[in-house]
């Protein structure tokens, strides 16, 4: 009965079989320690939660944890696409659910907030081997459940670190493969020490020359925990970092001069082309970054049906990026122009910094109660972000007079308070039918001051002034039924309510005097699921239903910068369909796939004369347009065997081809694609070794040559008093076939 329990748990939107923990053999000193995990569980879905939800596992997360960043090891979970810059699955990566891009995405550790306030995203670089450290996942798609931080329009991906290890212990994990791709991990920890107390350490290093050219990745970080466990309460003290150099891969590359070049060609850092056809770059086009989180976590249990969370959170992120900029107007950059050779210089090459300096912290809570009918539990936090945003000129091409080192030419600050509260209660009507209500208050107040680094090359008179004072008050509830039919049937339906306010980017890219207006989500989920001892199905139904989601259009802003603006009406629909297939002799599979429409309704595209904001406009009506990077159908696949102590697995993912625009070009389209990844594991025993294993993965197993990211842009010009419209778009190239050798050791 326990394992059809927990089949029919895994199996509301499950990819794969959510693997049971192996926890080790606690002392009898132990069973009077409370060994309640600190954390804010208010923020998961459980199996009476009307929402599509998938668990990932600390194994599951282990198999694959060898060197790629944490976005490709949720490959296998429905709707979901990731992506990478370098090719190779290390560096800037992100992850897409439903065609939700990360800005969408709410992401917590501990129940922590973990996007970044001003942008909404989450730039796993600077989270580098976090996957080392967590425990357990969940990600929910859609709205979701009420949780901290950004709005969750596509998914919330909820991660629980710090699993209580009862014996010392220490693991290392090495990785080597192609394009020098290589990681090394070490764990330490003390176990539990007086019956109270326990201490673990990580450290980690990643690095790869990647697949695009120069496409170079560091990665640095550390993982510490102290925790105390009491009868009734129990204390974590936790710090993580990350310290990222990254050579630029962001430029992508046309078909054109994938073709010229080949596929793995970069631009970025481009100086000049010597006279034996040979092309320089600048060997410092990169970005650094550090970033250090802080987090103390306080648990209570009153008594078995009251229990409280508490969380204190702090980051510091401080860091830049680097580039070689060629042909640069210099007063664009408060320089003066200069005489050289008796003319005056006004347009000169010139290396430039552009660097942040930013803190954010606060505090969450939850205080839940639990009976046999009633799940219930109030909850929130307040978190406020300060952050510097500035630029320098460190170089310039010949220049005469006085530079101060590292040149100030703009400066601004950006400031956001946001708080939330929510009551949420799941309640049994009836044997097996539970009514599921959540509300959630969110207050939002962010304000920018200062110089931009937009140029106003209309009216040519100086940077971008900003002056951003935004208040928002979104009110989110959620509704839902769960039927548990009978042990193997279950059913349920949920309507909610989500709000997003707009990003960094649709403020300092958008209109000097017309700001975005908030998003808005009405999402609707029907699910069905069935499970028994070998056989776990599901199907879930959504329909999606945007108020003014923030879109590129083609609009330019009145210094010539893509504007991303509010569309009246547009949608997601879909259904995804998962199953898995347990056997008694080794074999498992476990397949889940989406089909989807997703468009924006009645859609103008604006273009511009030769791009320019201050030239003639073209405006086209499309109708009915499909949303840019949604496909219509997402297959995921895996076949594994295990026999004895030997592993084979095959995962393999579908993904249609994608507009990268919303204007429905064909020359807009990244390309439909098929992948697959064959990995191979042997345990064994060693000497004074708790367990071995080695193994051997081969990614893209069948030399697929596939983009998985890009940009697209167009414009027109006049030919013969007729406007005639060019398109134009740049792709990120993925490595072909590409081994990746793995060890690991558990003392």
């Amino acid at each position: 009965m326990k394992r059809v329990a927990m089949m029919m748990h895994l199996c509301v939107g499950a990819a794969s079989v959510v693997y049971g923990q192996q926890q080790s053999a606690v002392s009898d000193s132990l069973w009077n320690v409370s060994l309640q995990e600190v954390e804010v569980i208010s923020t998961r879905a459980t199996r009476t939660t009307p929402v599509a939800f998938t668990n990932i596992g600390k194994e599951e997360l282990q198999k694959q944890n060898l060197g790629q960043d944490l976005p490709y090891l949720l490959s296998m979970t429905p709707s979901a696409i990731s992506t990478s810059d370098a090719g190779a699955g290390i560096g800037y990566t992100s992850i897409r659910v439903r065609g939700t891009d990360g800005t969408r995405i709410n992401v917590t550790a501990n129940g922590i907030p973990i996007n970044d306030a001003e942008s909404h995203t989450v730039f796993w670089v600077n989270l580098p081997d976090f996957a080392s450290s967590v425990k357990d996942m969940q990600v929910q798609r859609g709205a979701g459940t009420s949780t901290n931080g950004a709005g969750a329009f596509g998914a919330s991906i909820n991660m629980q670190t710090g699993e209580l290890v009862a014996e010392p212990s220490m693991a290392f994990n090495g990785s080597y493969g192609s394009f020098n791709t290589h990681k090394e991990t070490l764990k330490l920890g003390t176990g539990l020490i007086n019956d109270h107390w326990s201490f673990d350490a990580r450290l980690s290093n990643i690095a790869t020359d990647g697949y695009i050219d120069r496409a170079s990745v560091g990665l640095n970080s550390y993982y510490l925990q102290g925790a105390y466990y009491g009868d009734h309460t129990s204390i974590k003290l936790i710090s993580f970092a990350g310290k990222e150099r990254t050579y630029h891969a962001w430029n992508y590359a046309s078909k054109e001069e994938m073709e010229q070049y080949g596929r793995r060609y970069n631009s970025c850092g481009y100086i000049y082309t010597d006279e034996n056809g040979q092309m320089h770059f600048y060997d410092d086009q990169i970005d650094s970054y550090v970033q250090k989180n802080y987090q103390l976590l306080f648990n209570h249990q009153f008594s078995s049906a009251w229990n409280l969370n508490l969380g204190l959170h702090y980051t510091k992120g401080d860091g830049y990026y680097q580039e070689y900029k060629d042909g640069r107007s210099l007063v664009e950059y408060g320089l003066n122009p200069f005489v050289l050779d008796g003319e005056e210089v006004a347009w000169s090459d010139l290396v430039r910094k552009k660097a942040m300096d930013n803190g954010f912290g606060g505090g969450i809570f939850s205080l839940s109660y639990k009976n046999e009918l009633l799940n219930a539990a109030l909850g929130g936090g307040f978190n406020r972000y300060e952050g510097d945003h500035f630029g320098q000129v460190l170089w310039v091409k010949n220049y005469i007079g006085m530079l101060e080192p590292e040149h100030e030419y703009y400066r601004n600050k950006g400031t956001k308070n946001d708080g939330n509260i929510y009551l949420k209660a799941d309640y049994q009507l009836t044997d097996g039918l539970n009514m599921y209500a959540d509300m959630q208050y969110r207050h939002i107040k962010y304000q920018i001051e200062g110089m931009n680094d937009k140029w106003n090359s209309v009216t040519n008179d100086g940077l971008q002034r900003l002056n951003i004072d935004e208040t928002f008050h979104f009110f989110n509830p959620k509704v839902g039924l769960n039927w548990q039919i009978d042990r193997n049937n279950r059913l349920f339906g949920s309507f909610s309510v989500a709000h997003k306010e707009p990003t960094r980017n649709n403020y300092t890219d958008g209109k000097f005097y017309e700001h975005p207006k908030q998003e808005r989500l009405l999402d609707y989920e029907l699910g069905y699921t069935y499970a028994n001892s070998w056989l776990n199905l599901g199907a879930n139904l959504y329909y999606m239903d945007y108020k003014d989601q923030l879109v590129l259009t083609g609009e330019l802003n009145e210094i010539g910068e893509p504007l991303a603006a509010n569309m009246p009406d547009s949608y997601r629909m879909g259904v995804e369909l998962m199953a898995g297939v347990r056997t008694d002799f080794g074999l498992s599979w476990d397949v889940n796939a989406t089909w989807s429409r997703n468009r924006i309704q009645n859609f103008t595209e604006t273009l511009y004369e030769n791009e320019d904001a201050s030239g003639a406009k073209w405006e086209i009506h499309h109708g009915d347009t499909p949303i840019a990077f949604s496909p219509d159908f997402v297959l995921n696949n895996r076949l594994s065997y295990q026999v004895k102590k030997f592993e084979v697995s095959l995962q393999s993912q579908y993904v249609s081809k994608q507009y990268m625009s919303n204007a429905h070009q064909e020359d807009h389209v990244l390309d439909a694609y098929f992948v697959s990844n064959l990995n191979l594991a042997y345990s064994f025993k060693l000497p004074f070794v708790k367990s071995a294993t080695i193994g051997l993965t081969i990614y893209n197993l069948f030399n697929e040559e596939y983009e998985n990211n890009g940009y697209a842009g167009s414009g027109f010009y006049m030919d013969n008093g007729e406007r005639v419209r060019y398109n134009y778009a740049g792709y990120a190239a993925q490595a072909g076939t590409n081994v990746l050798g793995h060890l690991s050791l558990n003392f």
